[in-house]
């Protein structure tokens, strides 16, 4: 298809059409692993993807887990202005803890699914696609006496006979669903072939028009983004997508590479959206910040280098006209300015001010600790830029109270030396020190935190990162812990001191163990 066929049928699209974008990184996204999160974590995610306008937000498979009920809840108890969803198989097990879970929102949407292809139904099914055709039937009757807002999903509907797909499209829509999603579960489809078989639905499915069609896709061959562009361009009216693109394997089609494609080339696509992306490097900081999966320098968008330049000719360019080079700004994906903005001697009316200008509403709890790690940062530190305002609020953890908080560590190390920790933490009014030996000072610290705990604490990850820039640069730890042989917790911890961020780090993970 040439440029100018594509420009054409643009023109004729802008007629009023929307696209609704569908996150689920508090569902699919959760499920990529080490990226879970507990009950105050989602609910501050939920909070930003309400301050991002996402139209709808899957909050969890209730039917999981107690913990993913409840959290669900809690964010249908909150957000406002977005569709909360749950995830439920086609049963009606699932469909009744889906809803009792999302009753209370402003707007509920229960969201069930069935695999529809041949290796799916055999082998993990064990149905026949007439029994499949029957389920659909059943279940979204079912789910549709408890709300209007349904949507029926197909597993691995890109693996699926079209025309079997075409059938049980039809008997979902015929029993109540008001969305259906053609998911690549898999990752397996290019961008030429999805649209084609959006256009073959469209075509070949009674009462497909009156209803909203989504695309769900995954990322295994890299095109998860680029499919999802393509399903727009067939008929697709809802993306499905998660912030930073994380989920399961190689993970979804990310937010804000979608959206950005879609306000970026307007011209093509004429297709409005309703997300303020202006909150999109935000939301893309706190879940690094909570799962502790960082995404690549060369990340679209929100890359620490999506907006760098290093060669001379470029720089020539954009210091000329930024449009040389750069066909977005950082500031329309909110990412802040890296200026000189505070230091020792500013009160606390400046540091709110600022923070309010790079767009942070905390609440008075949340604001009062970052008020107090601003001003102990400020004695370790001559200047406070943005970066390091950014660092300080994520730094205050939402995870609820803190079981054990770290007084003071005494570290002896050398190249000569077995090294030496010696930890002292609070809990309550209680205080507690214990000394150990390793072959390393961060680890001997987190030995002798575990004779503190009394736990048996693993490390099955570590990472070490520098904030900001300059000598007395932030520097961010992230120790991804199991306790007694549990799940994978994240802890996050920030200092100017690099054996400081990892205590801190392998400490809120302890906490939010406890919490969990």
């Amino acid at each position: 298809m040439s440029l100018y066929t594509l420009k054409q049928e643009s023109e004729d699209k802008k007629m009023g059409r929307t696209i609704r974008i569908f996150d689920t990184t508090l569902r699919d996204g959760e499920q990529s692993p080490g990226c879970s999160m507990n009950l105050n974590e989602k609910i501050e995610v939920a909070k930003q993807l309400e301050m991002l306008k996402v139209d709808i937000i899957e909050a969890g498979f209730a039917a999981a887990s107690p913990g993913d009920a409840a959290a669900i809840a809690a964010i249908a108890d909150i957000v406002r202005g977005s569709t909360i969803c749950s995830l439920a198989r086609c049963n009606e097990k699932d469909i009744d803890a889906a809803w009792n879970s999302i009753r209370r929102a402003e707007n509920a949407r229960i969201h069930t699914f069935l695999a529809t292809s041949p290796v799916h139904m055999q082998y993990k099914l064990k149905m026949t696609p007439d029994e499949v055709v029957e389920s659909v039937a059943h279940n979204v009757a079912y789910a549709k006496k408890y709300c209007d807002d349904i949507e029926f999903s197909a597993e691995d509907a890109c693996r699926s006979d079209l025309d079997f797909l075409c059938r049980v499209f039809e008997t979902a829509i015929k029993a109540g669903a008001t969305t259906i999603n053609i998911p690549d579960t898999v990752g397996y489809m290019i961008p030429e072939e999805y649209a084609a078989r959006i256009r073959y639905l469209r075509e070949h499915t009674p009462g497909i028009e009156n209803i909203v069609l989504s695309c769900h896709m995954h990322n295994d061959l890299g095109m998860a983004v680029a499919n999802s562009l393509a399903g727009v361009e067939a008929g697709i009216d809802q993306i499905e997508c998660t912030i930073n693109g994380i989920g399961e394997r190689a993970g979804n089609a990310s937010m804000e590479e979608c959206v950005m494609a879609l306000k970026t080339r307007a011209d093509i696509f004429g297709i409005a959206c309703s997300i303020d992306t202006t909150q999109i490097y935000r939301a893309s900081r706190m879940i690094q910040t909570i799962t502790g999966v960082s995404v690549a320098p060369t990340k679209p968008i929100v890359g620490a280098n999506a907006f760098a330049h290093e060669a001379g000719i470029h720089q020539h360019g954009v210091m000329e006209n930024k449009e040389t080079y750069e066909i977005m700004t950082p500031e329309s994906v909110g990412i802040p300015k890296n200026a000189i903005v505070l230091g020792k001697h500013s009160g606390r009316h400046a540091f709110e001010e600022r923070l309010r200008e790079l767009g942070y509403t905390l609440d008075q709890e949340k604001l009062n600790k970052t008020f107090e790690k601003f001003k102990a940062l400020a004695d370790k530190k001559k200047v406070i830029k943005d970066r390091d305002l950014e660092a300080l609020v994520g730094a205050v953890p939402v995870s609820g109270e803190e079981r054990y908080t770290l007084d003071r560590f005494v570290i002896n190390s050398g190249n000569t030396i077995t090294s030496t920790a010696v930890i002292r933490v609070k809990k309550g009014d209680e205080t507690f020190e214990r000394a150990a030996v390793s072959d390393g000072p961060i680890n001997a610290a987190f030995r002798a935190i575990n004779k503190i705990v009394d736990k048996d604490v693993e490390l099955e990850d570590y990472s070490l990162r520098s904030m900001t820039d300059g000598e007395d640069a932030q520097a961010e730890a992230i120790a991804k812990i199991s306790v007694d042989g549990g799940e994978i917790v994240t802890g996050r911890g920030v200092s100017t001191d690099v054996i400081e961020a990892s205590i801190k780090a392998y400490i809120n993970g302890i906490n939010k163990y406890f919490i969990d």
